[in-house]
């Protein structure tokens, strides 16, 4: 049994022929009417009902004609702000462009339309105009096919409201499909919102870059706008990813995070350990630990710590006279005549003695958790030290050279330095917005470091608003996630709707992101923590088919039609059967061949738990304010 009415709407207008009849016999009928060849009641009766048909056959023949008219589809909209500020007024809900909800009958013509060449039943253009859809056809010189948005051929403004993305957003399509547009959208009403707004551009978007100053121009405050560049730090904020915790260990975590994803297990837990002592044995002197004082300790040696970590230590266990001690004073004068071997020449006599009456004469209780952890690394072998450090001082190195390390090892006590230090906490409570660009086309390494860091230190703000309590609502947007995602940007993913944490992450392909988490099971685990996906114009088949798999199936009905004739030895015998057989069969709601045929800016999407969408997303551009041509909400 067929659950819906079929429909064939890719055919020629037959309606309108009927229409004319119709309409021709109801003038008829008028005339007959007016002349009284007929009683007057009879031939208006008549007439009445022969244009009720006309009307009728009319509405079904431009039905089908605006139907065939709508293949030309939409071509790309400009609008201006204050055209958006009216799309978007509704703080609750989130504009996602124009479009149509999407359902199995538009499937259906979907596949018929696959069947043929649409433009055997696209319309002239003077007849779109008449029927008021030529002036908004697709351009022939425009990339895509057309007819896919054309399906329906009424759109309206879409939005949803803002609860349904506390679960994350993927937006996924190939390079100038149009995700940079569709993020400019999205981050335009996080700003009018009134968000806290963290933007992670790999590539540097100028164009999208501009949008967001401009939306912090119209919406906010004129010192909202914050912009980070490693390519250029003197027109920038210095950020101090380092600056909040709440345990120290969480600095050590951090930089584990940004450590490359295929490290062995047994070198990645090295690496935080060694970063652990340092920030230890800082946070025991009262000294606020960053990248430098790390990669300075970690490279140089825990030797000038461990030294004021001992001094410290020995003046709140033995009084302000433990120097004369005699125990002390024989070990210093045998460690400055040189009977002692030193590890390294970072290594000074003095802390070669403190070392050694700590081991052998400080009670095992009377010990420092702390100190004991410096000591360890102290007396590691230097060489095998070095080895199993190798993934982690490349990375610190990196982050830490020239202009770059002064902008993420902010020094607040540098008078000549007046960029604004800034850290997450602050951006939160200032409701700033922070345009971050990484870089990546010149230097990828360094770009990646710098993502994953500030994800890192994002996750852990996460943690500590979901501990202490929310305060404002943050909106994370990520450009190629691919190359900046790690376990924290995963975490976040999971759990920062908890923390009230709103992301939107953007990549090109599945293998993008399964080579830099090292498996597509990785990468599925990873997009399986979003809610919401728009997909644009993608060509990797892989995600096509992780696209399609989201939205699901459908019924499609197909029809098939026999015709049989044959002859017999006799003369005059005939024999003719025609036979039509309508079935159907579940098939994907969206091929996924059509994902590789779509305009720019145009996309199928699943919201809300399953919604599916067709829509388009227009170009915000600040010297454009139309209203009148837009659709009508």
């Amino acid at each position: 049994m067929l659950t819906r009415r079929y429909e064939m709407p890719w055919r020629r207008a037959f309606e309108a022929h009927a229409a004319a009849v119709w309409l021709a016999t109801g003038t008829y009928f008028g005339l007959v009417a007016w002349n009284a060849w007929l009683p007057r009641s009879v031939a208006l009766g008549l007439a009445a009902w022969s244009l009720a048909m006309a009307w009728r056959r009319g509405a079904q023949a431009m039905r089908v004609l605006r139907l065939r008219g709508a293949l030309g589809g939409r071509r790309v909209q400009v609008i201006g702000p204050r055209a958006m500020g009216g799309l978007c007024a509704d703080p609750g809900q989130v504009f996602l462009g124009f479009g149509f909800a999407w359902h199995p009958v538009h499937a259906q013509r979907l596949y018929e339309l696959s069947k043929v060449d649409y433009r055997a039943y696209a319309v002239p253009r003077w007849m779109q105009r008449a029927l008021g859809q030529g002036q908004a056809a697709q351009p022939d010189a425009e990339i895509g096919l057309p007819y896919i948005h054309g399906l329906e051929p009424h759109e309206q403004a879409l939005s949803r409201p803002l609860q349904n993305f506390e679960g994350g957003t993927l937006l996924v399509g190939t390079t100038q499909s149009g995700k940079g547009v569709a993020l400019a959208c999205l981050i335009t009403q996080a700003v009018r919102r009134g968000d806290v707004v963290v933007v992670i551009d790999p590539k540097n978007s100028q164009r999208l870059k501009r949008v967001v100053e401009r939306a912090c121009a119209d919406y906010r405050e004129p010192d909202c706008f914050l912009e980070f560049h490693p390519a250029f730090p003197e027109r920038g904020v210095r950020l101090d990813f380092t600056f909040n915790w709440q345990k120290p260990t969480e600095i050590a975590s951090r930089i584990q995070a940004i450590m490359p994803p295929d490290t062995a297990g047994a070198f990645s837990a090295f690496g935080w350990d060694a970063v652990n002592v340092v920030v230890q044995g800082l946070v025991e002197l009262e000294e606020r630990p960053n990248l430098i004082k790390l990669t300075k300790y970690i490279e140089g040696g825990i030797e000038p710590v461990l030294e004021a970590s001992l001094r410290r230590f020995y003046d709140g266990l033995l009084g302000a006279g433990w120097r004369e001690l005699p125990e002390m004073r024989r070990l210093l004068h045998e460690s400055h005549r040189g009977q002692m071997k030193r590890p390294s020449e970072a290594a000074s006599a003095d802390l070669m003695a403190f070392v050694a009456y700590y081991e052998h004469q400080v009670a095992q209780h009377q010990r420092h958790k702390v100190v004991d952890a410096q000591v360890r690394t102290f007396r590691h072998n230097r060489e095998h030290y070095q080895k199993i450090t190798a993934n982690l001082l490349p990375i610190l190195s990196m982050l830490t050279s020239g202009d770059l390390g002064r902008s993420l090892s902010p020094d607040p006590f540098d008078a000549d330095d007046e960029r604004p230090i800034m850290n997450f906490e602050k951006l939160e409570r200032g409701g700033h917005v922070l345009y971050m660009c990484l870089d990546a086309l010149p230097d990828p390494s360094v770009a990646s470091a710098i993502g994953a860091l500030a994800l890192a230190d994002q996750a852990a703000r996460a943690g500590m608003r979901y501990n202490l309590g929310q305060y404002r609502r943050i909106a994370l947007f990520v450009d190629e996630v691919s190359n900046v995602i790690n376990q924290p940007l995963i975490e976040i993913l999971n759990k920062g709707a908890e923390g009230g944490i709103f992301t939107t992450c953007s990549m090109q392909t599945l293998a993008d992101l399964a080579r830099r988490l090292g498996s597509e099971h990785a990468a599925r685990m990873a997009l399986g923590n979003l809610n919401n996906l728009i997909a644009l114009r993608t060509k990797d088949r892989p995600t096509q088919d992780f696209v399609v798999e989201t939205f699901g199936k459908t019924a499609i009905h197909a029809v098939r039609v026999g015709l049989s004739h044959g002859a017999d030895a006799h003369l005059g015998d005939f024999s003719s059967s025609y036979s039509t057989q309508l079935t159907e069969s579940f098939e994907e709601l969206v091929p996924a061949d059509v994902l590789g045929k779509l305009p720019n800016l145009q996309y199928f999407a699943s919201l809300s738990g399953g919604r599916i969408v067709k829509g388009r997303f227009p170009i915000l551009d600040p010297g454009a304010d139309n209203p009148a041509a837009l659709p009508p909400p």
